[in-house]
């Protein structure tokens, strides 16, 4: 890669160019036809772009075959060493690199990267939480937005797997939505950021079994209310923090939307 490409951060830097991070969750990556259209409309999107991807239900199918158990709690996958090279083997190989084809097929130059390529995304492992030992567990430290934007100056498409490291040797799984706000958050500084979170819904709903009751804008204020009132709650909880929090770190606005909806025209917005 050539050194004299330069990314400035924002204080030097007048017009950011816009850039879309796509996040979309593994329900939508282990179905062929949701996947080759996701990948299509992916495709369509104009510009600068990065692909967030999970694979969860993936992981504990190969688990199964080799036997190995996937144990929840919460919601968050415990991963002990077993499970670990699980996780690597299917997230960063074998669902990434499928991704990663299918998009040179559709005219796109992506590059798979886990945060151990090029040290982009370092984590420590989790805490004791409640009593519960997650494993190999990272939560985020930091993102490299720099060498992620020397790589798409280049004109390549980074297609991030939900895998971290912590710096000294080891691999560690990683919450898929909180990579894609990470990664968004560490680019702010150098693009215009749209952080899109894609999943089988048309967006945060008040009854999530009526798709007619779209919520269109969430506030810091607002989310407060919906939460405390449980209209918002469970696994929707998390991914609103998630967005929420990217706002406050520069990322100019997230939508959150259906899978088939990624060109950043529909969704709940939050802001």
């Amino acid at each position: 890669m050539s050194d004299n490409i330069s990314i400035m951060p924002d204080a030097a830097k007048h017009d950011k160019q816009p850039i879309t991070v796509v996040k979309v969750g593994g329900a939508v990556v282990e179905d062929e036809a949701q996947l080759t259209q996701l990948l299509a409309d992916f495709s369509a999107i104009e510009g600068r772009k990065v692909l967030v991807h999970g694979g969860g239900r993936r992981a504990t199918q190969v688990a199964s075959r080799l036997g190995i158990e996937s144990r929840m709690v919460g919601g968050r996958r415990i991963t002990d060493r077993d499970m670990l090279e699980v996780v690597t083997m299917v997230y960063g190989g074998l669902v990434n690199k499928n991704i990663v084809a299918r998009l040179q097929s559709v005219g796109v130059c992506a590059l798979g990267l886990t945060g151990a390529d090029m040290d982009v995304i370092r984590s420590h492992r989790r805490p004791l939480k409640d009593g519960v030992d997650f494993g190999f567990v990272g939560d985020v430290e930091k993102a490299d937005g720099e060498a992620l934007s020397r790589l798409i100056e280049a004109g390549v498409t980074p297609v991030m797997a939900p895998l971290t490291h912590d710096g000294n040797g080891n691999m560690l799984n990683t919450n898929a939505d909180t990579i894609a706000a990470e990664t968004a958050k560490s680019l702010a500084p150098y693009y215009d950021v749209t952080l899109i979170y894609s999943f089988e819904k048309p967006g945060v709903m008040a009854d999530p079994d009526d798709d007619s009751t779209l919520i269109p804008e969430i506030t810091h204020d607002s989310f407060l209310r919906l939460r405390s009132e449980g209209v918002v709650s469970g696994g929707m909880l998390p991914k609103i923090e998630n967005a929420l929090a990217a706002i406050d770190a520069g990322v100019a606005r997230v939508i959150i939307t259906k899978a088939t909806a990624i060109d950043g025209k529909h969704g709940t917005v939050i802001r």
